[in-house]
């Protein structure tokens, strides 16, 4: 026991003397951006969704370290670039690796996103973020704050922001074609693991897993590998909102504007208003199903909306519902294909006509058919198309325009969402002001848009 407490005291204070100050931004040019203008990057997370980056990474910059806390999930890449450096703590490979590293993408438990990103901006480094951005409210906003204090390039991994049919999608909507827009629903067929207990006992940390570095900031527990499964844990995941609304909300979002209300004038004192229906409140895991009204404000001359996400399959009703305004049954393996084609979605409904999105908002499609059969609807016509989402962002570190989902996007983004893990678990509806960040109507519920992180873990 004194080890192991005296080993994280020591990494803790390691952090703390080596991050203690804002170290200012590298250049953002071609002579600064690593042999031949390619990104020299560091992989933090390179296992699971990391793997995705240790694929696509090499054609695209140069991957110069390796960071993992578990070796087992770390085999493939340490086979495929075994001459890399290799790390367990990001801290150490930041401070070590220097000026060596220009840029970070952060591909681990929703619980490290923040800590991770931090640490590399802080340090001056871009990032690339998978998604969901943060697993809480208040951490995503200190990521953008941080971004832009930094000056550093960033995005966060919803990459179906690049797909011609989101762009398309945005600029459809935009220019009215399916008029007025004051419902939206988002779905997924999932659910959560339903109420959960702390594990009890404690097991043996499996030879390869660095279990201090997986929790990082989160509060010390023995080991049990019930945590594992942290997708449906509150201490650890953000659920269906993180994993799958971070890409389905993502074209309504930005194509309604909501993300304008994080950069309203004050005089307007923009709310948004969030309540949940869950099948049973539980602040350490997530419900089987749960429904969450986000109540939507004006912004400018567009109307208030309600956005709904609905999430597990057994949601009271909500299936009938969708499939009477789509005009077809889902397909959650039951119906149509029975592949699975509608197990996540967007439907945006207008007065003019409706707007039909897939799960990643990569394929749209305008109801009733008829109407719109002369659209054309795969690629944009107005907006800039895209050469790849992650290629976006190493353009951007090179001196080129923003990714499309840059933390002062993606940032409002994560805080809308993450705002309905917060809704559902309390009763009664939440009132929130974007621009303080802050629940004016329910202390508790302001109180759980904080981490409550060990204080020094990456600062």
């Amino acid at each position: 026991m004194e080890a192991r407490f005296g080993r994280r005291r020591f990494l803790r204070t390691a952090a703390v003397g080596a991050a203690g100050c804002l170290i200012a931004p590298r250049a953002r040019s071609e002579e600064a951006a690593g042999t031949g203008g390619r990104v020299n990057v560091a992989l933090v997370g390179v296992g699971g969704r990391g793997s995705w980056f240790v694929d696509c990474m090499p054609g695209l910059a140069n991957v110069v370290a390796l960071c993992d806390v578990s070796d087992k999930k770390a085999t493939r890449a340490y086979e495929r670039f075994p001459d890399l450096p290799r790390y367990h703590d990001y801290r150490v490979m930041l401070d070590e690796m220097g000026e060596r590293i220009e840029a970070v993408v952060v591909a681990v438990p929703d619980h490290n996103h923040a800590p991770a990103s931090l640490a590399a901006m802080q340090r001056g480094r871009h990032v690339l973020c998978e998604k969901p951005l943060a697993r809480t409210v208040r951490e995503a906003r200190r990521m953008r704050d941080m971004a832009k204090a930094a000056g550093v390039a960033t995005q966060m991994g919803n990459q179906g922001t690049a797909s011609g049919a989101y762009r398309r999608g945005v600029e459809l909507i935009q220019a009215g074609a399916i008029g007025d827009v004051t419902e939206v629903y988002v779905w997924k067929d999932g659910g959560g693991p339903g109420w959960r207990e702390v594990p009890t006992g404690e097991a043996d940390v499996p030879y390869y897993l660095k279990w201090d570095l997986w929790l990082g900031p989160r509060p010390w527990r023995p080991f049990h590998p019930r945590w594992m499964a942290w997708h449906g844990w509150r201490d650890f995941g953000t659920c269906e909102l993180g994993n799958w609304a971070s890409h389905s909300a993502n074209l309504a979002f930005r194509a309604l504007k909501i993300d304008t209300l994080w950069y309203a004038d004050p005089a307007t004192a923009p709310r948004i208003t969030v309540q949940a229906r869950v099948e049973s409140v539980n602040r350490l895991s997530f419900p089987r199903w749960e429904v969450i009204e986000f109540r939507v404000p004006s912004r400018g001359e567009l109307p208030p909306l309600t956005l709904t996400w609905v999430n597990g399959s057994n949601a009271p009703g909500w299936r009938a519902r969708i499939e009477e305004m789509l005009g077809r049954r889902l397909d959650w393996g039951d119906a149509g294909e029975r592949k699975w084609h509608d197990h996540a979605g967007t439907l945006i409904v207008g007065t003019e006509g409706r707007m039909v999105a897939n799960g990643h908002n990569t394929t749209i499609q305008l109801l009733p058919a008829e109407r719109f059969e002369d659209l054309q609807v795969q690629k944009p016509e107005t907006l800039p198309s895209s050469r790849g989402h992650e290629r976006e962002w190493l353009e951007a570190c090179r001196g080129g325009p923003p990714g499309w989902s840059h933390f002062d996007y993606a940032g409002p983004l994560a805080e809308f969402l993450m705002l309905g893990n917060v809704a559902s678990q309390f009763e009664g509806p939440i009132e929130f002001d974007p621009l303080a960040c802050r629940v004016l109507n329910n202390t508790r519920a302001d109180d759980a848009l904080s981490p409550h992180d060990q204080e020094d873990w990456h600062l």
